[in-house]
């Protein structure tokens, strides 16, 4: 909203210093800003205000050291971030644009899901909170809408060059018309010199028709699977959080350079038209991550719940999908796999040898892996800087794919 303000007065009556709005770098400074004094301000309010709702967390006892201890810390601490998410996204990108109201819809979609869940976990008393297949059907929805829109939405396009871009052409336009924006259902292949797959090419023998519904199915299983696996991540004090605004930041270089028609033709990658606004939501999105640390780091004072976790899943799975950097999921959220996995590893496994033994045996101590950490008496803090350290990692290779190739 305020982008547009400062525009009419910048054209309008030509205000001192209203141009700075222009500058994707200054509202995305500005969205982190604000991000993290709504969290760090308006938070201890919130904390309050749950704790006097008795908004407490349930706890299991299941032999974790500390673990007992935090039964009754206030949750649904994720309102705390979406607030800080929309607030700032509303009032420094443009609102108008495609990737900006799919992002928010995201964030508000998942959010209300893991509302829904956490609002029947404390408040009906539930601990199994909302049943499992609702949950698969919000995020069915929630692809649906995202695939369906990637695919026909006329403005979510590549920008094809006739010619090089000098840097006096700008960012977004270029002076002459020497490009085309086509409608491309391409993506990016990490590690690979020629990087582009089109999922077209995937049955190519089937009509046309037919590439939307493998795309839409294919963006419904990384929304499912992302989501997912951000909400069995959160399971100790900062681990979630933390872990996704390092994500969030590789998201945000990623989106930029996609944005920036000279960065893009420099790395050999292909130019997004208007992608440039969703370095301001990544950078939302960060500035709210870091600033819920403040209240979630050992020991926390409350908990992001299922309203923050599943909300925070599909933002990294939308993001991934609008900058064509779908496939790169499994290196930059392998946090998130690792812990998907080592759930589905200890169940299988457990089935299986409980059926041809009679006795089910366990791979680890206890699922998600985190938890086996615990088990072996690692303190949780050590725990989670040390899956932290593995993030930065996992996100400096994903960011360094776009040379190595």
């Amino acid at each position: 909203m305020l982008y547009y303000l400062f525009d009419f007065l910048n054209k309008k009556m030509d205000l001192l210093g209203a141009g700075v709005f222009q500058y994707i770098s200054f509202r995305a400074g500005m969205a982190t800003l604000f991000s993290l004094l709504i969290t760090i301000t308006f938070g201890k309010q919130l904390i309050n205000k749950l704790r006097r709702k008795q908004v407490g967390e349930t706890v299991r006892d299941l032999g974790l050291d500390g673990q007992i201890e935090k039964s009754g810390t206030p949750t649904m601490g994720g309102i705390m971030i979406i607030l800080a998410i929309v607030i700032p996204v509303l009032l420094f990108s443009k609102i108008d644009n495609i990737y900006i109201i799919l992002l928010l819809v995201s964030t508000v979609w998942m959010g209300l899901i893991g509302f829904v869940d956490d609002y029947i976990k404390v408040f009906k008393k539930n601990k199994e909170g909302l049943q499992g297949k609702f949950k698969v059907f919000g995020q069915i929805g929630l692809g649906l809408i995202v695939g369906l829109t990637l695919f026909y939405h006329p403005d979510v396009t590549i920008r094809e060059f006739a010619s090089p871009v000098s840097v006096s052409e700008g960012v977004e336009m270029v002076s002459e018309k020497s490009f085309e924006d086509v409608k491309s259902m391409v993506t990016t292949i990490p590690f690979f010199k020629d990087n582009e797959f089109d999922y077209s090419s995937i049955l190519p023998f089937l009509p046309d028709g037919y590439t939307v519904i493998i795309y839409v199915l294919w963006v419904i299983f990384i929304v499912t699977a992302v989501s997912n696996g951000a909400n069995i991540t959160d399971g100790i004090d900062g681990l979630a959080a933390g872990t996704s605004a390092i994500i969030g930041l590789a998201l945000a270089i990623f989106a930029y350079v996609s944005g920036n028609a000279i960065f893009s033709q420099y790395l050999n990658i292909m130019f997004i038209p208007n992608s440039g606004e969703i370095v301001i939501f990544c950078a939302a999105f960060v500035g709210a991550c870091v600033g819920f640390l403040w209240y979630n780091t050992h020991p926390a004072q409350v908990f992001m719940g299922d309203t923050g976790s599943l909300s925070i899943g599909g933002i990294i799975a939308v993001l991934a999908l609008v900058v064509r950097k779908e496939l790169l999921i499994p290196v930059l959220c392998g946090i998130f796999l690792i812990e998907n996995l080592s759930v589905i590893i200890q169940v299988s496994y457990f089935k299986y040898t409980k059926k041809k033994y009679g006795e089910g045996k366990r791979v680890f101590l206890m699922s998600p892996l985190h938890h086996h950490y615990q088990k072996k008496g690692i303190h949780e803090s050590k725990i989670v800087n040390r899956f932290w350290i593995m993030g930065i990692l996992l996100a400096i290779i994903s960011v360094a794919t776009l040379k190595l190739r």
